[in-house]
């Protein structure tokens, strides 16, 4: 007779990690059904339902968020600082990278250093001293000492990822743009950061994200009520909706909504920007 298959058995070791896996992406999704589902109810059906899907959808709520304060505004300035400083950032930060990776100067080593070690710094230990910089320079309530701000403490880990995956760029190829007579700033434009997209794509969502939320410097440095970000908006807007619930959830919804379609844009760059520097040895 033959012999009946065995069934697989799941190691243990396996299922503790998919157990980990499936708890975490749990944890993950719950606020976002939270704010999804309750954006879709009205208030009374919050009020006796929160949990639970909507019975009938309310699609007007998202309407009434977009009219219920300066979400327009917000929504601009966010964009202005975020696109502002990532860009910027960016550009100094494959510079910088370049300099550190390729270039034979002995500061090389220590600047990446002190770039790692600015990496571990609060930025609320430094609101201070910036602000008082910032007051002494006359750019508060403005738009370009906010994204002088944002740009500077994005450099550090932009440095260090970018420089991370340049040097995985093969040799060979930067030895013949110099044989081809390419000075440092061509070889960087037409060898380095063709090889780096998924890098260059990692690094600016990243800052994208951080700037998108941020509120620390936002609620320091824009005191104007036509400068407020988003996050900083919603907050507010919160604080004015406290008992309509599904009003401040359709808020936060339109908050998203931006930075989904920016990581699901990226996506098939983003992890291979984030491992690929760390596959050499």
């Amino acid at each position: 007779m033959p012999s009946r298959a065995r069934p697989l058995a799941l190691r243990p070791g396996r299922v503790t990690k998919h157990a980990v896996l499936a708890l975490f992406v749990v944890a993950a999704l719950v606020p976002v059904y939270f704010m999804v589902t309750n954006s879709l109810k009205t208030g009374d059906e919050y009020v006796s339902n929160p949990y639970g899907l909507p019975k009938h959808l309310v699609v007007s709520t998202l309407g009434e968020a977009l009219h219920g304060g300066d979400l327009y505004r917000w929504l601009l300035n966010s964009t202005v600082f975020t696109v502002a400083s990532v860009a910027i950032s960016t550009a100094i930060a494959a510079l910088g990278a370049y300099a550190v990776s390729f270039m034979r100067w002995r500061p090389g080593s220590w600047v990446l250093s002190a770039l790692i070690a600015l990496m571990v710094l609060p930025p609320i230990v430094l609101i201070v001293p910036l602000f008082k910089l910032m007051a002494d320079l006359g750019q508060l309530n403005t738009y370009r000492g906010v994204i002088a701000v944002y740009t500077g403490l994005m450099l550090p880990f932009s440095t260090f990822l970018l420089a991370s995956f340049f040097r995985t760029v093969p040799g060979e190829l930067l030895e013949a743009a110099r044989l081809d007579g390419a000075g440092h700033l061509r070889t960087l434009r037409a060898v380095v950061l063709p090889l780096s997209v998924p890098a260059l794509v990692t690094t600016a969502t990243v800052q994208a994200l951080w700037v998108w939320n941020e509120v620390l410097i936002a609620v320091v440095f824009l005191q104007r009520d036509d400068l407020r970000t988003l996050m900083v908006g919603i907050t507010l807007f919160r604080s004015r909706y406290h008992l309509d619930i599904p009003l401040v959830m359709a808020g936060m919804l339109w908050a998203t909504i931006p930075m989904l379609l920016l990581y699901l844009a990226g996506q098939r760059f983003f992890i291979r920007g984030l491992t690929a520097g760390a596959t050499k040895g």
